[in-house]
């Protein structure tokens, strides 16, 4: 339910950060003053420079161009998938933790690692189509007014267009994001651990122990999430350059090498402004909602 609640209010932000990854991102030129030294008059040059939009001006884009409910583009699919999502990730990271503590030392960094990984890869593997069809949704523009396609129409035409492998376009730039997942839950299983550590003053009562530990699992979720994200968020743009639709983008080296020869490597990090916005509060909300339920 709290995972629902927030795709839904969070889907404008995902919106506006899937476009402002996309290639087909419209550039304004902005001229900057160049002084040249040695000139006789001794008056600067302008140079012209391609600036990417902000967030700010992709939302008033959408909004002046296509109306309110684009930014609500590619909702469905992401209700669909985020309850299935949610549960297959903590149903196979629970079980994975189990086997490994057998493995290793119980609780350790390397069991944290390795049930996290094992989970992201299970579940990015079983939900790519999903996604695949919100991204494409995302990025399709329409004029106001216009109908665009909804999800079935759309995975119809990814199939008619493509096949099935076209349902698992960008797979390969989501396993390289279980690093994002990995870096995530080994920095907030050490912060919980240490959160245990700290003990309140004695004279506390039961209730204010539980609610200052459910407040601190949630600013543990939100650090972790904040650090996972902005180490490995260049993996999100090589995802949805690789899920545009008849682009140059093939594999996951070949996008990531053209990124960076043709924009720069500021260009992978497009975006991350909206996914921090989106993604922290909802990590925290649904992380310390898990452990609170396996407390009960």
């Amino acid at each position: 339910c709290g995972g629902t609640i927030g795709a839904i209010f969070t889907c404008p932000l995902e919106v506006i950060k899937t476009r402002l990854q996309s290639s087909k991102l419209a550039f304004r030129t902005v001229y900057y003053p160049q002084v040249q030294l040695g000139t006789i008059s001794g008056e600067g040059m302008v140079r012209p420079t391609s600036v990417s939009p902000g967030l700010f001006s992709v939302l008033k884009s959408i909004l002046e161009k296509e109306g309110p409910r684009s930014l609500f583009r590619g909702l469905g699919p992401n209700l669909v998938g985020v309850a299935p999502s949610r549960a297959v990730y903590f149903a196979c990271y629970s079980k994975a933790k189990e086997q490994f503590n057998s493995m290793f030392v119980p609780n350790s960094n390397i069991v944290h690692v390795c049930s996290a990984g094992s989970a992201a890869f299970i579940t990015n593997s079983l939900m790519n189509p999903i996604w695949m069809v919100k991204t494409r949704m995302q990025l399709e523009r329409k004029v106001r007014g216009s109908k665009p396609m909804n999800a079935l129409q759309c995975a119809r035409y990814v199939y008619q267009t493509e096949g099935i492998r076209g349902f698992y376009r960008g797979l390969t730039a989501s396993y390289a994001g279980i690093s994002e997942t990995i870096i995530c839950f080994a920095i907030y299983e050490s912060l919980k651990k240490h959160l245990k550590e700290v003990h309140l003053p004695p004279s506390s009562n039961g209730t204010e122990r539980n609610s200052t530990s459910f407040f601190g699992l949630m600013v543990a979720a939100a650090v972790s999430k904040g650090c996972a994200s902005c180490i490995a968020y260049p993996h999100e743009v090589i995802r949805t350059r690789l899920r545009e639709e008849g682009t140059k983008y093939k594999t996951f080296i070949q996008t990531a090498r053209l990124v960076a020869q043709e924009e720069g490597y500021l260009a992978f990090y497009r975006g991350l402004f909206a996914q921090l916005i989106r993604q922290i509060p909802n990590t925290a909300i649904v992380l310390s909602t898990y452990e609170l339920i396996v407390y009960l």
